[in-house]
C-alpha cells in the first residue's frame, strides 16, 4: 500500500465553516526527505520502505496533494503562559487530510507548510532543526510508551529562514489521531457559541472515543476521559524525565496525546524545579510544575465546558485528576526501580517515601536521572554492588545518604518475590539506555545541516527501542553532556 492508496475522509470539513480556513501549501524548492518512520508509516498501514520517495517529496514540498487531501488551517485560541490569546490557530502547519486507517481515522498534517490566515506575524516556515527534534521526540515517546503525535517523514528544502540565525527551511508530515485541543472549546466558549461546542465534542466522541455515545451523560464521559488521559500522560512524563517547557492551553490534546514539541528536553543531571525554555524566566513550566499546571489547564477547559456541563460535576470529575496522576506515577516509579507489589508508607519503607528519598539523592548529587535508574538495575544487595552503584552515580561510596538509602532499597527488595535476574530483567524493560539528549539531537542536527543524514537514522532507530542496547553501539549513543557544559537553554523556535 502506498501513499496514493491512502482514503481520507475529511470530517473536519463537516464541522461549521469558522472552525478553519482552507488553505493551500505553499510550494517550497528543493526539497529532500532526510528520513521515513517505519512507526509512521505503520500507523499508516503501510511499511516505510515501500513508500513512493519521489510522492513523499512532492507533497512535503507543498507541490502535489493526495487524492482526497483537502488542506486546511485549523481555528482555537489558549491560555499562554497564564493569559489568553484569542488571535491562536495554525500558524505554519495545515491539515492535509485525515486518513482512514486500519486503527481509525490519522490526520496527516505538514508542519512549515506556510503562512495562514492565523499566521500572525510569522513567516510560516519551519527550520530543520526544530523539525528533526520533533520527529525525534515522536519516536522517543513512542518507545517510552507515552502518548504522543508522531510523524511519517522530515524534509530539509532548499529555503533559507531567519531565527536566531539563518537555518535551513524544512517540512515535517506530523501524525495524529486528531488535532483537537484544549484552545478549540476555549475559544467556542469565549464565543459563546454554544451550538458547535456540542458539534466539536460529537464529533469527537463519535470518531475517537465512540464508546460514549451511549452513555448517559455523553459530554461528561468526554470530560472524565481527558481528564484521566491527561493524569496519566502527565504521570509518564513525571516518571521519565521530560519537560514539555511550553505547556500552554493551545498545546493541550483532548485525546490526552503529547503535542507541539518545542523547546522540550528530557532531564539530564536530575533538577526537579529546571526548565529548559529560556523565555520561561518565572519557571511556571518547570518540571516540578508540570503536575500543577496539567490540572490549571483542564480547570480552564472544565469552565469552558460549563454551558454544558453541570459545575459540580465538573469539579467532581477533577478532583480525580491528582488521585489518578498519583497512583499511576507510584506504578511507573515502582517498575522502575524495580519493585512489584504495591507497599504504601505504613511500611518499613513505603514506596513513596524510597521513591522521594532516591529523587533527593540524585539532586543533591546532580546524578545523570536516566543512568541511575539503568545502573540500579545491576544492583545486587551486596558490598560490591555498592561500590560499583556508587562509581555510577558519580557518588562517593561512603555517602552515608546513600547508605541509608540503599539500606532501606534491602529491606524493600526482601519483601519482592522475584530475584535479582528477573528483577534486572523487569527494570532493563522500562528504564532505557538510549534517550534522547539534547547534545546528542544537536549532533543530529548539525550532520543533517552539513549533508550526512545517517546520524538521523540511527539515533532515530534506538530512540524506537530504547530499552535494548544495540550490537556493537560504544558510549556515543549513552554518555550525558560533560558535567562542565553548560545548561540547556532553548527558545520556543527550537
Amino acid at each position: 500500500m502506498n501513499l496514493n492508496s491512502l482514503q481520507f475522509d475529511n470530517a473536519w470539513m463537516r464541522l461549521p465553516e469558522a472552525f478553519y480556513s482552507r488553505v493551500s501549501p505553499t510550494t517550497w524548492r528543493d526539497t529532500r526527505v532526510l528520513d521515513v518512520s517505519p512507526l509512521g508509516a505503520a500507523q499508516l498501514d503501510m511499511d516505510s520502505d515501500s513508500i513512493d520517495r519521489e510522492c513523499l517529496e512532492a507533497l512535503m514540498a507543498g507541490r502535489e496533494l493526495l487524492p482526497g487531501m483537502a488542506p486546511i488551517a485549523q481555528k482555537y485560541t489558549g491560555h499562554q503562559f497564564g493569559t489568553y490569546n484569542p488571535a491562536l490557530g495554525d500558524g505554519r502547519g495545515l491539515l492535509l487530510g485525515e486518513a482512514m486507517t486500519i486503527q481509525g481515522a490519522m490526520d496527516l498534517h505538514l508542519k512549515g507548510a506556510g503562512q495562514t490566515p492565523y499566521s500572525r506575524f510569522g513567516d510560516g516556515r519551519a527550520v530543520l532543526r526544530s523539525s528533526i527534534r520533533e520527529y525525534l521526540a515522536g519516536e522517543a515517546m513512542s518507545g517510552l510508551g507515552i502518548p504522543t503525535t508522531t510523524a511519517l517523514a522530515v524534509a530539509i528544502n532548499g529555503e533559507r529562514v531567519m531565527r536566531e540565525r539563518v537555518e535551513p527551511g524544512a517540512t515535517l508530515l506530523r501524525l495524529s489521531p486528531s488535532h483537537a485541543r484544549f484552545g478549540h472549546v476555549e475559544w467556542l466558549y469565549q464565543r459563546r457559541k454554544t451550538e458547535d461546542m456540542q458539534a466539536l465534542l460529537w464529533h469527537l466522541i463519535h470518531r475517537h472515543r465512540p464508546e460514549f455515545a451511549e452513555a448517559e451523560r455523553p459530554f461528561e464521559a468526554f470530560f472524565a476521559d481527558a481528564v484521566e488521559r491527561t493524569a496519566n500522560l502527565i504521570a509518564a512524563w513525571q516518571a521519565y524525565g521530560f519537560v514539555h517547557a511550553v505547556m500552554n492551553t493551545d498545546n493541550m490534546s483532548l485525546l490526552g496525546l503529547t503535542l507541539d514539541y518545542g523547546p522540550y528536553a528530557f532531564m539530564e543531571r536530575y533538577k526537579p524545579d529546571w526548565t529548559p525554555n529560556h523565555t520561561d524566566a518565572g519557571g511556571r513550566y518547570a518540571f516540578d510544575q508540570q503536575p500543577g499546571v496539567g490540572l490549571w489547564n483542564l480547570t480552564v477547559l472544565a469552565q469552558s465546558l460549563t454551558p454544558l456541563i453541570d459545575v459540580e460535576r465538573l469539579r467532581g470529575m477533577l478532583d480525580e485528576y491528582e488521585p489518578t496522576l498519583q497512583s499511576t506515577y507510584a506504578q511507573l516509579m515502582r517498575a522502575r526501580l524495580g519493585l512489584t507489589a504495591k507497599k504504601d508508607d505504613d511500611h518499613s519503607p513505603g514506596d513513596a517515601s524510597l521513591t522521594a528519598a532516591w529523587l533527593k539523592l540524585l539532586e543533591q548529587h546532580q546524578a545523570d536521572f536516566h543512568n541511575a535508574f539503568r545502573a540500579l538495575g545491576n544492583y545486587r544487595s551486596d558490598a560490591d554492588s555498592r561500590w560499583q552503584l556508587a562509581n555510577a552515580l558519580e557518588i562517593a561510596p561512603e555517602d552515608k545518604a546513600l547508605e541509608t538509602w540503599l539500606d532501606d532499597y534491602d529491606r524493600r527488595l526482601q519483601q519482592e518475590s522475584r530475584g535479582a535476574e528477573a528483577r534486572k530483567l523487569a527494570m532493563d524493560a522500562v528504564n532505557p539506555c538510549y534517550v534522547l539528549r539534547t547534545h546528542l539531537a544537536q549532533e543530529v542536527i548539525e550532520a543533517a545541516e552539513a549533508g550526512d543524514s545517517a546520524p538521523l537514522r540511527c539515533f532515530r532507530e534506538r530512540l524506537a527501542s530504547p530499552f535494548s542496547r544495540h550490537v556493537g553501539d560504544g558510549d556515543d549513543w549513552f554518555l550525558p553532556p560533560a558535567i562542565t557544559a553548560p545548561p540547556v537553554c532553548l527558545s520556543c523556535s527550537s
